[in-house]
């Protein structure tokens, strides 16, 4: 398993993550997107549908039958069967991510609970010996690895 870490200083979560969306898919990967709350899960459904006037992003969320079905689940919950990659937003704890191959953590540089979290979680998937990476903006806005 591997662990990515974005720290979004620039760019807000409804910019960036609908591009690594778009990656996942292309991999041909099933993305779980996890959350910390309902409301957040609700405001990204509405924004996935609507984000570019020529395309969207085919997903759904837990609290509507055949979700599952879609290559793309938003939840609040800890279940994240079948995923390639899981997304973890603001204070969502990853749950069981055995069968993943990677799990991503959006970093807001405003949110200092969730900036303690990633820490944390950081030095957790070091200390197990799995792959951590660390992606941040450059002037340009274009992701950066730094470690």
């Amino acid at each position: 398993m591997e662990h990515w870490f974005y720290h979004l200083e620039q760019t807000s979560l409804e910019a960036a993550l609908p591009t690594l969306l778009e990656k996942s898919l292309a991999n041909d990967w099933r993305a779980v997107i996890r959350f910390d709350n309902a409301g957040a899960m609700r405001a990204m459904d509405g924004y996935l549908w609507t984000y570019k006037d020529d395309s969207f992003l085919p997903h759904g969320t837990d609290e509507k039958p055949g979700a599952d079905a879609h290559p793309i689940l938003l939840t609040c919950q800890p279940d994240a069967s079948g995923a390639d990659v899981v997304f973890l937003i603001g204070s969502a704890q990853p749950g069981d991510t055995s069968k993943a191959s990677r799990c991503i953590t959006m970093v807001d540089s405003r949110d200092e609970t969730g900036r303690a979290i990633a820490r944390e979680r950081w030095k957790t998937a070091k200390d197990a010996g799995q792959g951590v990476s660390y992606w941040r903006q450059d002037d340009r806005g274009s992701w950066k690895k730094q470690g």
